[in-house]
């Protein structure tokens, strides 16, 4: 191993661990350094296609991105994709494995260790500084034994931690102090220094709370790191982001998205909210789909058969009915595409038990899941407008029928997607398809939509990840922090 490491835990889920991580690797990156992120295991059903053909969490290809790097599975060697309320899929270095329950996993999980030190060793071996990434709390004792994801990995490979709080939750000082005297007396040594994140106001005003933290741990408080505004420009991991109902602009073209239950892939609605002439809504649970609908997008799904009935649960399937018979114009993309046809087959129970489900029967298709999962970087076409699309194919079925011969793109001049008879209702298995600006412009332009396509998104992600990158110079001490990592 070459490579100097340092572990970022949390006092608990979603204290910014991931944007932390981020920032840092573009901070390094920008200084000529080789860096490269690391989680070992990560749960999240916002998943990336990687360079070598597997699949990693969304949240380590964005890191990867501020790395300057491909993202590649040894980044994010173990990733639980949820399925069900008690289990997950079990991806190991981009493979599918199977699907365990809760349960069965934390009994088995010790297994996956050997994997895990092979992909940080491999990424060690070409890097100056690997960047990990914890799970959830740093202080979850009842999840010790056997752990992967938090101090069992930083053990296994003796790499130091920083201990994130979020100020903004309130509590942080009992946050931080009380993990040191939660966590085994062990696992406490390895933590090299605490943050605090997300402070808004006068840092100074929390002088004496750094003082009082530092004597209390016995190790250097460092931050406040301020709040980052930006910070939901970039592409979000965590599903609660969906939960705000409205996203982006208030413009007259309204695009409206089904919030299902296991969601999957969702940053492909990111660009839409940089549209300057497009409401986004987020139709969560309960909730009717708004009758000023332009378009209806069912996005992908990590179980497609259970949220096709989710989505008949809360009426949506009259929703969309009626929004196809006043005009409108609906769009699914990979499970979404398939819920659309007429049958999801799945005789292998691949997502649950066996069986046949009806689809809504918008266009003409059905679909078998099969075993083996389809991920690959794609370049396409769009079939309507000609224009240009960067996406990836993670899906598990084939879908066939005779809507297929009006494909919705083609890929290497192979027909990819499908369209109904009547022009208004698209499927299509591309995810990443709107991060194209051409595409995006044209696409909505084509369906009424005005003032679209001035917006430059990729770069627009760039931009944002060198602002972050200034705002952790600008409020840490780079230099203290990488003399933590060994």
């Amino acid at each position: 191993m070459t490579a100097k490491a340092l572990m970022f835990m949390g006092t608990g889920s979603d204290v910014g661990k991931s944007l932390i991580v981020a920032g840092l690797c573009r901070a390094l990156a920008n200084r000529g350094l080789r860096v490269a992120p690391f989680k070992p295991q990560n749960m999240s059903n916002n998943a990336a296609v990687t360079k070598d053909g597997g699949e990693i969490g969304r949240a380590q290809a964005l890191q990867a991105r501020a790395a300057r790097r491909p993202a590649v599975t040894a980044m994010n060697p173990v990733l639980l994709k949820p399925e069900q309320e008690t289990g997950a899929q079990l991806v190991v270095r981009g493979q599918r494995r199977g699907s365990l329950s809760a349960r069965a996993y934390f009994a088995s999980r010790a297994a996956l260790m050997p994997d895990v030190l092979a992909a940080f060793n491999e990424l060690a071996a070409d890097a100056d500084f690997v960047l990990v990434e914890g799970a959830g709390s740093a202080s979850e004792v009842n999840l010790r034994a056997n752990d992967i994801a938090n101090f069992g990995f930083a053990q296994a490979a003796k790499v130091p931690v920083v201990l994130i709080g979020d100020i903004h939750r309130g509590g942080v000082i009992a946050s931080l102090v009380g993990t040191f005297h939660v966590v085994a007396p062990e696992d406490a040594q390895l933590i090299a220094a605490t943050l605090i994140n997300r402070f808004q106001g006068d840092t100074s005003l929390f002088d004496e709370g750094k003082a009082f933290i530092a004597d209390k741990t016995g190790v250097p408080c460092l931050g406040p790191v301020p709040y980052f505004p930006d910070a939901g420009k970039l592409p979000a991991e965590d599903v609660l982001a969906l939960e705000q109902e409205t996203r982006g602009h208030d413009g007259p073209f309204v695009v409206s998205v089904l919030r299902l239950p296991r969601i999957a892939n969702f940053d492909d609605l990111d660009p839409l909210k940089s549209e300057p002439g497009l409401k986004l809504v987020i139709v969560q649970p309960g909730k009717a789909i708004p009758v000023e609908s332009d378009l209806v997008i069912i996005p992908g799904s990590k179980a497609t058969r259970a949220d096709l009935e989710a989505l008949r649960r809360n009426g949506w399937d009259v929703g969309l009915r009626a929004h196809h018979y006043a005009g409108g114009r609906i769009l699914g993309i990979c499970g979404g595409y398939q819920m659309l046809g007429r049958s999801i087959a799945d005789p292998d129970g691949i997502e649950g038990e066996p069986g046949t489900s009806r689809g809504l029967g918008l266009i003409d298709v059905e679909t078998v899941l099969e075993p083996v999962k389809q991920l690959r970087l794609e370049r396409a076409v769009h079939a309507d407008t000609g224009e240009a699309v960067a996406g990836y194919h993670m899906h598990m079925g084939v879908t066939r029928g005779p809507d297929r011969d009006r494909p919705f793109a083609r890929v290497e001049g192979e027909p990819e997607g499908a369209i109904s008879t009547d022009g208004r209702v698209m499927g299509t298995y591309l995810h990443g398809l709107f991060a194209a600006d051409g595409f995006r412009a044209a696409f909505l332009a084509s369906l009424g939509a005005r003032d679209t396509g001035g917006t430059a998104y990729e770069a627009g992600v760039e931009a944002v990840l060198d602002a972050l990158a200034r705002h952790l110079e600008a409020h840490l001490d780079l230099d203290a922090l990488m003399a933590l990592a060994r």
